[in-house]
């Protein structure tokens, strides 16, 4: 059941109405999660312009793959693991980490699965890592920039994972094939 209300462009508030036709342009339609996220303007902006900075890190497909679905698996979305288990396909980000990442199995890549470990360790502490973690994570060839990049990631994912919580927002029909529901 919908809790919140998902808006298209003519019932969106006037200031979410150019973002929802951003969104449009840019997906070809305005996703579910957008459509909830419109009912506070500011909050779809934000979610939109965070999206851009994270896919601007410096991350490959690979990991930001791994930032994003270690989040939504660990948050139990379920709009979200769906969602970037098709936008990992059409990143073409191969199927072993895509199904690893879903199924909470260790990453056959060390340095992927390092990334993945720090992810846990940001997303299930609020961020109170231990200084192991970051030693562990520095030593497979990652950076400063790379932990407070996951916190960029972090970030967005808390905003749509928390919002499609609350809003229990169906998964767009060209992710329905990709459904999840944490084991």
């Amino acid at each position: 059941m919908t809790t919140l209300k998902i808006h298209n462009i003519e019932s969106a508030p006037e200031a979410a109405k150019p973002l929802l036709e951003a969104s449009k342009k840019a997906y070809g339609m305005i996703p579910g999660l957008h459509g909830v996220l419109a009912g506070s303007p500011g909050l779809l902006k934000a979610y939109q312009d965070l999206h851009q900075l994270f896919t601007e890190t410096s991350f490959n497909n690979d990991e930001l793959t791994v930032v994003w679905q270690t989040i939504n698996v660990e948050h139990a979305c379920h709009y979200c693991v769906p969602a970037h288990t098709g936008i990992a396909k059409m990143m073409k980000v191969d199927d072993a980490i895509i199904n690893a990442l879903r199924d909470e199995t260790p990453l056959a890549d060390a340095k992927l699965e390092a990334l993945r470990t720090m992810t846990l360790s940001l997303t299930r502490n609020r961020g109170n890592v231990s200084q192991e973690d970051l030693e562990a994570f520095y030593a497979a060839g990652y950076g400063e920039q790379q932990v407070l990049e996951i916190i960029l990631g972090l970030s967005q994912k808390v905003i749509s994972n928390y919002t499609n919580h609350i809003a229990n927002t169906p998964v767009d029909a060209g992710f329905q094939k990709f459904a999840w529901s944490k084991k």
